[in-house]
């Protein structure tokens, strides 16, 4: 599990044993109830201490940065510095359930399924286990092209197939205008291969389309249209093209704590509306070698609505990175069984994708 730049704080090593057992059992009961944890409640959870005793130490531990109270009379809560701490230190993470790891194979391994479909289906697993939005960015497409062909699936449409040299395979579905023959979809075939092969989309997007008006003399019209809605549904494979899918978002009003807090809601709605920026973070965590976390204001993003994101990459057969699949929601997110569901779906995704 890698992190990004810590919060400034303390560390554990700072903390002596009485600190840091309170310290994670406050952490605990929040994540576990939402609710700030008082000096009563850990008297009888099984803290050998008084409560004033308790209280100092929590006390101490609110001065440090790590806690705080959301009210004067309350217990305390987290803050973003104490929950980062807690992951990186304290939080025991389990393997996946049995249940999850099935439910994530059969799901993302139906047979038919193509490259949008994965990633779609991936994004609605994860919301629907994890409890959050699921989130997942398409990769960049830098590997050159290695085949493209258009398959007639009926009288009015097609799919559109290119192969990549890094092996993956990409489809599109495609409507086709009436009179569409065998010989149209393989002349437009001819004229995409002629152009691709062995370069990116972006490198020969630009040039097939100023191409396609002085070819129209050359191609039928028909088979001039299949190239042109073909670049089309490929994007041309610039960045702003890109297909940031999210999934679930209304698992994030069934959280207590933000359903209390609307406007915190709000922004993260508004949030999951910023594309470039949203991508740009998910793009960061392609660096990574494993699932990496951000909590609030560890992200520019996020640092308003005080929201989570537990993200891993997944890759090509050849592990080349592809694009990265996570799960957003309230800093309060299970991380104990969000982490590993992130991580198995990303590695099954990656499987999936390069069958």
């Amino acid at each position: 599990m890698t992190t990004p730049l810590l919060f400034p704080g303390p560390s554990l090593a700072e903390l002596d044993e009485r600190a840091r057992e309170i310290f994670r059992r406050v952490v605990e009961g929040y994540l576990e109830t939402g609710e700030p944890v008082g000096s009563r409640t850990l008297s009888k959870g099984g803290v050998h201490l008084s409560s004033a005793s308790i209280r100092n130490t929590m006390q101490d531990l609110t001065q440090l940065g790590l806690l705080g109270a959301p009210h004067v009379s309350a217990g305390r809560i987290p803050t973003h510095a104490g929950l980062r701490l807690f992951v990186d230190g304290l939080l025991e993470v389990g393997d996946i359930a049995e249940d999850d790891r099935r439910a994530i194979e059969t799901r993302l391994s139906a047979k038919g399924r193509n490259f949008e479909e994965a990633l779609n289906e991936a994004t609605a697993i994860l919301s629907g286990l994890a409890g959050g939005a699921g989130v997942v960015v398409s990769p960049v497409r830098d590997a050159g092209v290695k085949h493209v062909e258009f398959v007639a699936l009926s009288a009015d449409q097609a799919l559109a197939v290119m192969v990549f040299e890094d092996g993956v395979v990409e489809n599109r579905l495609m409507k086709l205008a009436a009179g569409v023959t065998p010989s149209s979809l393989q002349e437009a075939s001819n004229f995409m291969n002629a152009r691709l092969r062995g370069r990116t989309l972006g490198e020969a997007g630009a040039e097939i389309r100023t191409e396609l008006d002085d070819a129209r003399r050359q191609l039928n019209e028909a088979a001039a249209r299949l190239v042109e809605d073909g670049m089309a549904a490929w994007g041309g494979g610039e960045d702003a093209q890109r297909a940031l899918i999210v999934r679930g978002r209304a698992n994030l009003l069934h959280d207590r704590e933000t359903l209390d807090d609307l406007e915190r809601v709000r922004m993260l709605f508004d949030d999951l509306e910023q594309k470039e920026q949203l991508i740009g973070l998910l793009d960061d965590v392609r660096e990574a070698q494993g699932v990496r976390i951000f909590i609030g204001a560890e992200t520019r993003l996020f640092s308003l609505s005080g929201s989570a994101v537990i993200a891993a990459p997944y890759m090509t057969g050849r592990q080349k990175v592809l694009g990265a699949i996570g799960v957003i929601g309230p800093a309060r997110l299970n991380y104990a069984r969000v982490i590993p569901l992130v991580d198995y779906t990303a590695r099954v995704l990656s499987q999936v994708t390069n069958t």
